[in-house]
């Protein structure tokens, strides 16, 4: 009867350590990170702005290096139970304090309509 409980016990724990094993009736948390960045916050960026008008926008960004003050990052990650990481980044390149260019997953809306203008033709 000790070995039968001892067992169980240490089953019970065994089980509830493993990742891979989930409760069905445990909520799990949907898990976000960094900065919300939406199409209508990429429409707005403008070459030649200013750090702070692009502050206004995006608002602080996430990675600031030090090193390099013309590159500011901003990075999204969401994490749903039971699906894959949404990962985000967009980069944003300055020259002499204004807004150069800026690269990422994310696209201003303009460049995506004449990009699919010329495809059709």
């Amino acid at each position: 009867m000790k070995n039968l409980f001892a067992t169980l016990i240490l089953l019970g724990l065994f089980t509830t350590g493993c990742s891979t094993f989930q409760f069905p009736w445990v909520y799990r948390l949907s898990i976000q990170q960094g900065n919300i960045v939406s199409q209508e916050m990429i429409d707005k960026l403008k070459p030649g702005m200013s750090k702070s008008q692009i502050q206004f926008i995006l608002g602080n960004p996430i990675l600031e290096d030090a090193l390099d003050q013309d590159r500011w990052n901003y990075i999204y990650s969401m994490q749903i139970p039971g699906r894959e990481r949404i990962h985000k980044e967009l980069v944003i390149y300055f020259k002499e304090n204004r807004l150069s260019h800026f690269e990422g997953d994310y696209v201003p809306s303009k460049i995506t309509e004449a990009e699919t203008d010329t495809n059709t033709n």
